[in-house]
C-alpha cells in the first residue's frame, strides 16, 4: 500500500480522535447515518438482512466505538467478533465499553488500518466482514476489497452497507452532484464511491454478486437523516449554508458478496462445459 493511502489512513484516523465525542452527543454509539428512528429496529434489520447467524466469526471493519458490534454479540449466541477503528479515541472507548457489557470473550476490539487486515488476520479465517458506512473512507478501494478477499473463508460473506454518488441524466444536475459529494468527501474524509466502478472491483477479484439494493426498511420508521442536518449544523462539518440550487447527492445501497467455495471455471459457471 503507498504513501497516499497511509496519509489517508492518517487523516481519518485524526478525523475520528478529533470528532468522536461530537459524534457521539448526537449520534449515540450507532454512527450511522442511513437509520431508523429506533436505531435497534435497523440493527435487527441488518442480522436479517446480512444474514448472520450463531456461531459465526465476523470482522467489523471501521466498527466505530463497536455499538453494532456490541449489539450484536448480545443478540446473537456465540459470536465471535474482531473489531477494527484507525482511531485511538475509538479504541478506547469501545475497549471500556465491551469491557463494561461484559463481552470481552465475544468482542475483541483492534486499533487498525482495515487496509492492513490481512497482515493481522490469518487467511480465509472469517466468515464475514462487514463495513456499515465506513467503506467510503477507503481511497484504496481495490486495494481493501483483495484485504478482504483474502482473510474471508471460502463461502464466507462480505457485507457493505455505504453511500454512493448519485446519477442524473441532467448534466447541470450531475455536475451539482459531484460538486456536494466532492464537498461532502473533504468534509468527513470520505471518498464516495461511484457504485458501478466498485462492482466492476468486486466481481474482476471473483466475488459473487448475491444482493445490491436499497435497505428495505418501512419509510415509516426510516429516520429521513435528520440526524444527520443536525450534526452538521451544531458542528459545522459539512454544514449545507444554502438549500438554493441544493441537489441531494447520494443514495444508500446494500451489497452482499460472496467468496465462491471453488474457483474453478467448471464449478463457477453456469454456462460452462464440464468435461
Amino acid at each position: 500500500m503507498g504513501k497516499q493511502a497511509q496519509n489517508n489512513a492518517l487523516k481519518v484516523k485524526q478525523f475520528y480522535d478529533d470528532n468522536t465525542s461530537k459524534f457521539l452527543a448526537v449520534y449515540g454509539n450507532i454512527i450511522q447515518a442511513f437509520r431508523t428512528v429506533n436505531i435497534e429496529d435497523y440493527l435487527n434489520y441488518t442480522i436479517q438482512s446480512a444474514g448472520i447467524k450463531p456461531g459465526m466469526r465476523l470482522l467489523d471493519a471501521g466498527c466505530g466505538v463497536c455499538g453494532p458490534a456490541i449489539y450484536f454479540a448480545n443478540t446473537i449466541q456465540q459470536l465471535s467478533i474482531e473489531a477494527c477503528t484507525v482511531s485511538e479515541v475509538q479504541f478506547e472507548i469501545a475497549q471500556k465499553e465491551v469491557i463494561e457489557k461484559g463481552l470481552s470473550t465475544s468482542v475483541k476490539v483492534h486499533q487498525l488500518d482495515y487496509h492492513q487486515l490481512d497482515k493481522h488476520f490469518a487467511s480465509a479465517s472469517f466468515d464475514m466482514i462487514y463495513f456499515l458506512e465506513s467503506f467510503g473512507h477507503s481511497n484504496q478501494k481495490e486495494h481493501l476489497i483483495n484485504t478482504c478477499w483474502n482473510i474471508l473463508k471460502p463461502g464466507g460473506k462480505l457485507y457493505i452497507k455505504d453511500l454512493f454518488k448519485r446519477l442524473s441524466n441532467d448534466e447541470w444536475e450531475q455536475l451539482r452532484i459531484d460538486e456536494i459529494c466532492s464537498e461532502i468527501n473533504y468534509a468527513y474524509e470520505y471518498e464516495i464511491a461511484d457504485l458501478s466502478e466498485l462492482l466492476v472491483m468486486l466481481r474482476s477479484k471473483g466475488f459473487e454478486l448475491k444482493v445490491i439494493k436499497v435497505p428495505e426498511i418501512e419509510m415509516s420508521n426510516f429516520e429521513r437523516l435528520s440526524i444527520s442536518n443536525d450534526f452538521q449544523n451544531l458542528f459545522n462539518i459539512g454544514k449545507i449554508d444554502s438549500w438554493d440550487n441544493y441537489i441531494f447527492p447520494i443514495d444508500f445501497f446494500e451489497i452482499i458478496l460472496v467468496k465462491p467455495t471453488d474457483l474453478t471455471f467448471a464449478t463457477r459457471h453456469l454456462y460452462s462445459l464440464n468435461k
